[in-house]
């Protein structure tokens, strides 16, 4: 075997990132990692993860509403939401349907089985909410909250959204 695999690259003088230089998609994505560990942790005995809780409770926002709709409500690629409603739509937790307007189209509504899952689920949820805030701060993730949806409703330049 060549020590070619084993040897560190050079790292060219156009890459060099000085410490102070903040990557926010990179600090935003480990947030994300550390807090849904917090929340899948605690909604384990459920058998929903956070992400499934959310769109859970999206629909029941929502009450019906389109595929594409709900997928710009979450900011999630219309391809992949629908994989993501796969699992809940076999545990009998929602229903995607053909819009009677418009035959291309999917509706998607939660079940009395999905609402009962958003209610035993609400305890737990409720836990992983006042565990957060008390590790981080009360009013820091009030702060935090408005700053996060603030960033979501954001246009920046260079995003194509289609």
């Amino acid at each position: 075997m060549s020590n070619v695999h084993n040897k560190a690259a050079t790292v060219p003088e156009g890459l060099h990132i000085p410490p102070s230089v903040v990557c926010h998609a990179t600090h935003l994505r480990k947030a994300t990692r550390r807090i849904t560990l917090l929340y899948d942790a605690l909604l384990a005995p459920s058998g929903l993860r956070s992400t499934q809780r959310s769109i859970l409770m999206q629909i029941a926002r929502s009450q019906v509403t389109s595929l594409s709709e709900l997928a710009a409500i979450l900011v999630i690629d219309r391809s992949a939401l629908a994989q993501n409603l796969k699992p809940l739509e076999r545990e009998g937790w929602l229903s995607v349907t053909v819009d009677p307007a418009d035959k291309r189209s999917r509706r998607v509504s939660l079940t009395q089985a999905g609402m009962n899952k958003l209610l035993e689920t609400q305890p737990l949820w409720e836990q992983a909410q006042a565990s957060f805030e008390k590790g981080y701060g009360h009013e820091q993730a009030l702060a935090l909250r408005k700053a996060l949806i603030d960033v979501a409703a954001g246009e920046y330049e260079g995003v194509d959204e289609a």
